[in-house]
């Protein structure tokens, strides 16, 4: 990773699907992420905090309560913060159209780009007919979602003293079982339209934790992904040209040529086990 790297700022910062107040949450893979890397426009596209783990039992570190001050220190210091609320977060959409300490808290937003371009910035979760429909069979996705992540840590202990690399157990799930696959398409379909029907050129959303950037009937489909698994998150460059940043990736790059020197200490915690590639 280049040195510039090392601090940059965007236009524009796309994060979605935090969760946090789970333990599954990669918080100080975030907090390096944000202290990396400033925006003057900030879009929090849902699922930020998980309420539905939350109401099940207290889970709040100190790492998390760092995540949002990072974020309010930079709403602080001038950056503009959007907060779109997902299916986890949804007891904050009661207060859209409001402000709170700076943050901005709508259902949806369009973003227009530096080189004018709209797009439509929406959670996802109004077109996935489990959470709209049968609230709770996807209470139940949910929990076997979290099965699946502790069970793919010990998977993951067992084939790292293998000398194995990382393997995702729901990142397979989804690219290899045909119902996922499908859900995904569809998925992607519905906000297209959506987009369309907004007279809007693209739509940046999250809530399926598949990350995405590509054209899809005419329709830029952007999808931030999550930071539980993949740790990604969308930016906009000030000449408009959008970014997908995978940050397992980027901080690997910067580790291999910012080698320390013999027995000195890493300036960079160690990655986590469950990292993605």
């Amino acid at each position: 990773m280049p040195k510039e790297y090392d601090r940059r700022r965007v236009r524009t910062l796309f994060l979605s699907d935090l969760h946090l107040g789970t333990r599954d949450c990669q918080a100080e893979l975030l907090l390096d992420f944000l202290r990396r890397i400033d925006a003057d426009i900030i879009y929090l596209v849902g699922d930020i905090v998980d309420g539905w783990k939350l109401k099940s039992g207290w889970y709040w570190p100190q790492t998390h309560n760092d995540v949002v001050q990072k974020l309010l220190r930079k709403v602080r210091k001038g950056a503009r913060l959007i907060y779109v609320p997902g299916n986890h977060d949804e007891f904050l959409r009661d207060y859209a159209g409001g402000a709170f300490g700076g943050i901005e808290i709508c259902e949806r937003a369009l973003h227009e780009t530096a080189d004018g371009r709209r797009l439509l910035v929406i959670h996802g979760d109004e077109f996935d007919i489990v959470v709209k429909h049968a609230r709770r069979l996807a209470y139940l996705g949910d929990w076997a979602y979290s099965a699946a992540l502790f069970l793919n840590t010990y998977v993951n202990i067992v084939r790292r003293r293998m000398g194995l690399t990382y393997w995702s157990l729901s990142a397979w799930a989804k690219g290899k079982v045909k119902n996922a696959v499908n859900f995904i398409s569809r998925f992607e379909d519905f906000l297209v339209s959506e987009a369309r029907r907004h007279g809007a050129d693209g739509v940046v959303c999250g809530h399926i934790h598949h990350a995405a950037m590509r054209e899809i009937q005419g329709i830029t489909y952007l999808n931030t992904c999550d930071w539980v698994e993949s740790c990604t998150a969308i930016v906009e460059n000030y000449d408009g040209r959008m970014e997908l940043i995978r940050w397992v990736d980027e901080r690997k790059a910067s580790q291999r040529l910012r080698l320390p020197p013999p027995n000195a200490p890493s300036s960079l915690p160690p990655l986590p086990e469950r990292e993605v590639a």
